[in-house]
């Protein structure tokens, strides 16, 4: 299934897309259980309460209901729980950083509110001069867990999307810790959709591809990822419990506009879009200084 959060009239809703058009859940579940949309108002909920088979099972065979250029679509997760981010997780990317290599990922963390939706503008950071692009495979927890095994970890991701963890290089830079270079309100994104595992298959035959102004800036495949997605999921897990619609993004490949020669860094008015195998294209424009 492919999943997406958006405003239709006004209104907050969440559905899942079937050949350009919405089945909007909030509208048309039918199923037996009485007050489904009660009881799951947005797609965190649908995660919590475990409920994605029962939302797959109604929606099949039927026709959308909503056109999807008439949505405004929303973060996949507008309200996560945590979203953790990995850095230097690919080999091309530790290279042009010219980083050691690590017994253990680099971790830390965004928030809600530094993450816009498919369609909406980056926000350029008024304070910046460094604003980069950084295109990544997000993972989304489905079923929550403490200390969650490696070999048990694939059971605990309901699906993945494509992000930008759009950085104030100079401000990630200011001292060695880098949450204020990535919390600026609305510089990242994360969209489309949610796409299910089921639907994805294997990771590792997926190409991440980022482009700024129709020319690719990233590209690599998920099989390079220095840490796989099972490690990463069983370390998290080590140190903080897990939960459904927790997000993790796994990291960015070589490429990025701080390390190319000239840097390279997004203006007002570019274009990046995040493409990935079998998960969809995250398109944003740049927008004014703020």
């Amino acid at each position: 299934m492919k999943l997406l959060s958006f405003v239709h009239q006004g209104q907050a809703g969440y559905g899942v897309l079937l050949n350009g058009e919405v089945a909007d859940a909030g509208a048309c579940l039918t199923l037996p259980s009485p007050g489904f949309a009660a009881r799951f108002p947005d797609l965190g909920a649908v995660l919590a309460g475990q409920a994605l088979p029962a939302l797959a099972a109604d929606v099949a065979g039927r026709a959308g209901s909503l056109p999807l250029a008439g949505l405004s679509l929303l973060p996949v997760l507008p309200r996560p729980g945590k979203i953790f981010c990995v850095g230097l997780n690919y080999k091309s990317h530790v290279a042009e950083m010219k980083r050691p290599d690590a017994d253990r990922p680099a971790i830390f963390a965004r928030f809600a509110d530094s993450l816009g939706a498919h369609g909406a503008p980056l926000a350029y950071p008024g304070r910046s001069e460094r604003f980069d692009f950084e295109g990544e495979l997000a993972v989304v927890i489905g079923r929550g867990g403490r200390d969650i095994a490696e070999a048990d970890a694939w059971d605990h991701i309901a699906g993945y999307a494509c992000f930008n963890d759009g950085t104030a290089r100079d401000y990630q830079r200011h001292t060695h810790q880098w949450t204020p270079g990535k919390n600026f309100p609305g510089t990242g994104a994360f969209g489309p959709a949610l796409v299910t595992a089921d639907e994805v298959g294997d990771v590792n035959s997926l190409t991440l591809t980022t482009r700024l102004n129709g020319a690719v800036m990233q590209q690599a495949s998920l099989a390079d990822l220095i840490f796989p997605l099972p490690f990463i999921v069983a370390y998290l897990s080590q140190f903080t419990p897990l939960s459904p619609g927790d997000v993790i993004a796994t990291g960015t490949p070589g490429g990025v506009g701080d390390k190319r020669e000239p840097p390279l860094y997004m203006q007002p008015g570019d274009v990046v879009e995040v493409s990935i195998t079998r998960v969809g294209t995250l398109h944003n424009v740049v927008g004014p200084r703020a």
